[in-house]
């Protein structure tokens, strides 16, 4: 059995901190990219982050870059995305999703490639 889970979603102040987790089960993370998505109500969904399963290079949009990190525990079976800084249009369901097709040197940030994806956590960001 497939599985991610996501977890550590909720109500920030703007400026503050979270730290999400997507925990994978029945797999290992050692072979997938893993990507990290956002859907806010109305919009389209984006991806802000990304690491390739081999060499650890990331990708992020504009819109996060330099607040968002990204990064994998493979002992741990579990990805994690780094979220500081945060703005209210930060305001999303974040999605956690892994990609079996092996790329060397990038990951991509496109929803479609991705091959599994969790049920995601609420962040909310707002005074």
């Amino acid at each position: 059995q497939l599985q991610l889970v996501e977890s550590g979603g909720g109500l920030v102040q703007p400026g503050g901190s979270l730290r999400l987790s997507c925990a994978a089960s029945g797999f290992s993370l050692d072979y997938y990219a893993i990507g990290w998505f956002r859907q806010a109500p109305g919009k389209e969904r984006e991806g802000v982050a990304c690491i390739t399963s081999t060499d650890d290079n990331t990708a992020y949009p504009d819109s996060v870059k330099g607040r968002f990190t990204i990064a994998r525990d493979n002992a741990q079976n579990t990805a994690y995305l780094q979220m500081s800084d945060l703005k209210p249009e930060d305001t999303a369901v974040y999605y956690c999703a892994v990609e079996a097709l092996v790329r060397v040197g990038h990951c991509i940030l496109v929803d479609s490639v991705y091959d599994y994806w969790g049920q995601g956590t609420q962040v909310t960001v707002s005074s």
